[in-house]
């Protein structure tokens, strides 16, 4: 695959500096820094200014930084990256200095007592580069897909592991593996994994609980492949399923349905949120679907465009989960989620909804 094109993204930042008030933006998050240079090390800072983009980093780092991040000026510092930002910002005449609000208030006193003696004011900003990463290019999207069919092959192997006795630490192992042992870098999160009574807790962690004939198995997961995450579930049943499981899954499948089919661009997330709720609403169930319909996927698991109650209009390129559920405590759930996007005017999924 082709090396993503970092200066349009940066070009793409610097377009809103004007709206922000800022002559540049220190990126110290993460995910905002490899999107925006490439650069995937645990220790840098990233300066864009108008005309360029400087990659501090220390000894550790700087020939990993100049491979992975060649439309940066890398600069090498000793300690902590921050203490070369005012001696470049006084090379550069900056006065206003945009920083990421995600960053923890000890961050913000860190940054401001650094900067001083430069002369420079620090102005918090919100959702510059994340804004810009909600809407993904084809190579984003790519990566993406691969990330979705190694967690769609992870169920499959997970079905076929699925046996009396297995314990839900031991499934998640099984599935973890595989997904490592088939070009899944660091997993989006720990694999869920849920039997039974357990599978009330949409986010229930796995415990020594041993699965048992008729149960219900909850397991979401999603593999990670150049960085971008996958984010699925699935809802099995160990033999055969009883009329109950059979009554809320086939409700969730719809409500999942009624989702897909209401998306296009223009529709708002709550839009997108109100037509999967509204099915399970009309079957009784309203109270026990408690959490958003879905979330955007990415660099991160969670991350822009949301789906829920207040969320605002969706583009073209935006990649999301849906994922309804019903969870009754003292029976169990079902969660149905799978990845899609809006791609020339009009939904697709990666992947079957809800097959395995």
């Amino acid at each position: 695959m082709k090396p993503m094109n970092h200066n349009l993204r940066l070009q793409n930042l610097r377009r809103l500096f004007d709206a922000a008030e800022i002559e540049a933006l220190l990126v110290t998050q993460p995910e905002n820094r490899y999107y925006l240079s490439g650069f995937g090390g645990s220790s840098g800072t990233l300066l864009v200014t108008p005309q360029a983009a400087r990659l501090f980093t220390d000894f550790r780092y700087t020939e990993r930084a100049r491979t992975e991040a060649p439309d940066c000026e890398i600069c090498e510092v000793k300690g902590d990256p921050l203490t070369a930002l005012p001696a470049a910002i006084d090379e550069l005449g900056l006065k206003q200095i945009g920083f990421e609000a995600e960053a923890t208030f000890g961050d913000y006193r860190k940054l401001e007592q650094t900067l001083a003696g430069a002369g420079a004011t620090v102005v918090p900003t919100e959702g510059l580069t994340a804004s810009l990463r909600q809407v993904k290019d084809g190579d984003e999207i790519a990566l993406i897909g691969q990330a979705v069919e190694i967690t769609a092959a992870a169920f499959r192997h997970a079905r076929d592991m699925m046996r009396p006795g297995i314990t839900e630490l031991a499934l998640a192992w099984e599935i973890e593996k595989f997904m490592r042992d088939n070009g899944s870098q660091a997993l989006a999160f720990p694999v869920i994994v849920a039997f039974g009574l357990n599978a009330a807790q949409p986010h229930a962690v796995p415990t020594g609980r041993s699965l048992n004939q008729g149960e219900t198995v909850i397991i979401d997961t999603g593999a990670r492949v150049g960085g971008y995450t996958a984010d699925m579930t699935r809802t099995l049943c160990l033999g055969t399923p009883d009329a109950k499981f059979k009554e809320v899954y086939h409700l969730v499948a719809q409500a999942q349905a009624a989702a897909f089919k209401a998306l296009a661009p223009g529709k708002t997330g709550a839009e997108i949120d109100a037509a999967a709720r509204e099915v399970i609403r009309e079957a009784g169930y309203g109270e026990a679907f408690g959490h958003g319909l879905g979330h955007g996927i990415g660099l991160v698991v969670h991350e822009l465009p949301r789906l829920a109650a207040g969320a605002g209009e969706l583009t073209e390129g935006m990649v999301f989960t849906l994922e309804p559920g019903v969870y009754l405590p003292g029976w169990g759930g079902v969660r149905i989620e799978d990845d899609a996007m809006l791609e020339n005017g009009a939904a697709r999924t990666f992947s079957t909804m809800g097959e395995i």
